[in-house]
């Protein structure tokens, strides 16, 4: 059953097109995703649908009775209530109905209703009825939804009674859509519901919206939450729309095809117009052929010409560089504690960031991630722990609050006023690469959207040449393009990363090692986001079955779990199997080690050889080799302890 249809829609503004004959639908229980580039008119054509807006040409068609929920970008909740009677005002039908029940329960227990037999009866069957309504409601059980969304949304019973103005601006936001999902509206429209979400909590609603009941129209630039929700993709662009069947990914597959194929068709008729015109062009003058040229030109003149294909869109183009080469040792953290006012969020937290590593660091909204990197940076102080910078660092910083853009500055003078140095056209030039050409090197700063302000941050940070980077949610406002764009710009940066996002796709791409903290300070794994997700279920794994060990020591049985599936037998498998691995790493990496132990050995011999040491070119090649060979030998050490220490522990 068609739920929705938006018919040859279009938004204007003057002589502007923002787009035009647009046509989407959306079946019951459909899983649609809405994408494009920023500013291409995602959110404006949801306002549409939600009846926000109006628009401009065409019209919006819906089902009889059709109930609708939307979720604007950074819309909080807005309420004088604490957060549980909040959740109760969704209930409130029901409430009614079990209010009812108790009323006529008194009534039933009146001896004069009980003389009047047909009275009596009436009353039963509404009594009757009103107990089938309140079980078809989930009126037992509605108060156990509300635990359940709120838990997944990280509010616990303590929280419960926390009024909700007084909340943060993050925690307003998932409670507003923990409202949506218990109102159960055939149509969730959701535009970017992942921001203001950790990573766990991400898990959660992905899992969740799977089993959603009502159809989903979603607006997001997280890849990893599209590829799991969603199984159709609608992308707006050039003003245009088109349909495709899949989940993101499935879309980026059918897309490089389908511009493939038009690419084939352009090029074939192309070698075909080119024969008719060069046939036209030698026959035409000829008399015996004048009659065939002639066709040929009616022919060229009646065929319909294929434009050519655009491709997708400009994108951002740009670069990190460093200026010079940083020591191997970046930066130390010793026993760190971070908080406020003497309150710790996290400790104790152990860094060591060595040349060339990318470390994403994660854990939940509200442990410290931005604390511990604007301590870092110096801009808080550590509780304790000592912290200490490497030789020859230069340290760049990226807030995701954009807090060092001066909003009182246009685009040109925000970069040029911090390189007074460097030739317009230069900065013009570094502009263009983020995407601001034109007339928009002189906006005001101010008037910038997110995602213009984030790519004007980056755009400073890349003009600094720092050799060490710490970025806060880098990803934050920035249009799955230009995160694609960043991503490159990051991987192929030569110098340190130390990184917070939310962003899987993204930790996924850059990280060469997780750091996750928590309130009992921070643990490093040795490797990108699926190993990290793949360390953590191999944890609760065995924490699961230490419990029902321990629990079995007590003469108490233990409960089967349910979020694994798995016994203790198969557990043992796993440990087992866990085991073996750790122990073929541990010798490959050993083997690793050995050979450029010999290698380093052999460039120090190399160093004593007349013919080299009077080379100063030759010297300096060699000590470039033998600095490389070492700081690859730190890292295969580092990981060499690290699974050397799990296998001691998984082996007793």
């Amino acid at each position: 059953m068609i739920l929705l249809q938006v018919q040859h829609v279009a938004r204007y503004f003057g002589a502007d097109v923002l787009f035009e004959n647009i046509y989407l639908e959306i079946q019951e229980n459909a899983r649609v995703a809405l994408v494009g580039r920023n500013g291409a008119g995602k959110s404006t054509l949801l306002k549409m649908i939600a009846e926000i807006e109006q628009p401009d040409a065409g019209r919006i068609v819906k089902s009889k009775n059709i109930t609708i929920g939307y979720l604007a970008q950074n819309t909080g909740l807005q309420s004088e209530k604490t957060i549980w009677d909040e959740m109760l005002v969704v209930f409130e039908p029901v409430i009614q109905i079990e209010k009812n029940m108790r009323a006529i329960e008194v009534q039933l227990g009146d001896p004069g209703l009980l003389a009047d037999k047909e009275a009596y009866q009436k009353t039963l069957e509404r009594y009757d009825q009103l107990q089938h309504d309140f079980r078809a409601a989930n009126g037992f059980g509605y108060e156990a939804e509300i635990r359940s969304v709120l838990h997944g949304f990280r509010f616990y019973e303590e929280d419960y009674q926390k009024k909700i103005h007084q909340l943060s601006g993050g925690q307003k936001t998932r409670l507003a859509l923990a409202k949506l999902l218990l109102e159960k509206r055939d149509l969730l429209i959701l535009d970017e519901p992942t921001n203001h979400l950790d990573i766990e909590t991400l898990d959660w609603l992905e899992n969740y919206l799977q089993m959603y009941r009502g159809a989903l129209l979603i607006v997001s630039h997280d890849r990893y939450f599209l590829d799991k929700v969603v199984n159709e993709v609608y992308e707006i662009s050039r003003q245009k729309i088109t349909h495709y069947k899949g989940n993101y990914s499935k879309y980026l597959d059918l897309k490089a095809a389908q511009l493939e194929r038009e690419w084939k068709e352009f090029e074939k008729q192309q070698t075909e117009i080119a024969k008719l015109e060069d046939f036209v062009n030698r026959n035409l003058v000829r008399a015996s052929t004048t009659k065939r040229a002639q066709s040929r030109r009616k022919q060229l003149e009646k065929m319909e010409r294929i434009d050519r294909p655009q491709g997708d869109e400009k994108s951002a183009h740009f670069r990190f560089q460093s200026g010079k080469e940083s020591g191997n040792m970046v930066l130390t953290l010793a026993d760190g504690a971070i908080g406020y006012e003497r309150q710790i969020l996290s400790a104790p937290i152990d860094l060591e960031v060595r040349k060339y590593d990318s470390i994403a660091l994660v854990g939940p909204n509200g442990i410290g991630k931005s604390t511990l990197l604007k301590s870092l940076i110096g801009q808080l102080p550590l509780i304790q722990g000592s912290e200490q910078l490497g030789v020859n660092v230069d340290l760049g910083y990226y807030d995701q609050e954009q807090a060092n853009l001066n909003s009182n500055k246009t685009v040109l003078s925000e970069l040029w006023d911090s390189h007074p140095t460097t030739p317009e056209k230069d900065i013009r030039s570094i502009l263009g690469s983020f995407l601001f050409t034109g007339e928009d090197v002189e906006k005001a700063v101010t008037s910038l959207s997110g995602g213009e302000k984030a790519r004007l941050a980056l755009a400073k940070l890349s003009m600094h040449r720092d050799n060490f980077l710490i970025l806060d949610e880098p990803t934050n406002h920035l249009d799955i393009d230009s995160k694609e764009v960043l991503e490159n710009a990051l991987i192929d940066f030569d110098g340190t990363l130390l990184f917070v996002s939310h962003d899987r796709y993204f930790i996924n791409r850059l990280a060469t090692s997780v750091v996750e903290l928590s309130a009992e300070g921070s643990t490093l794994y040795l490797g990108d986001y699926d190993y990290y997700l793949e360390k953590k279920a191999q944890q609760e794994e065995l924490r699961q079955l230490a419990e029902a060990e321990e629990l079995e020591q007590k003469g108490i049985p233990s409960k089967p779990t349910n979020s694994t599936g798995k016994n203790k037998r198969e557990i043992d498998k796993d440990a087992q199997k866990l085991v073996r691995q750790l122990k073929r790493r541990v010798d490959t990496l050993e083997t690793d080690m050995s050979a450029i132990e010999q290698n380093i050995e052999t460039f120090e011999l190399q160093l004593t050889e007349p013919e080299v040491f009077g080379d100063h070119v030759k010297v300096q090649e060699i000590n470039q080799e033998l600095t490389a060979l070492h700081s690859q030998l730190d890292g295969i050490l580092a990981e060499w302890e690290e699974k050397s220490i799990e296998l001691e522990e998984l082996s007793d």
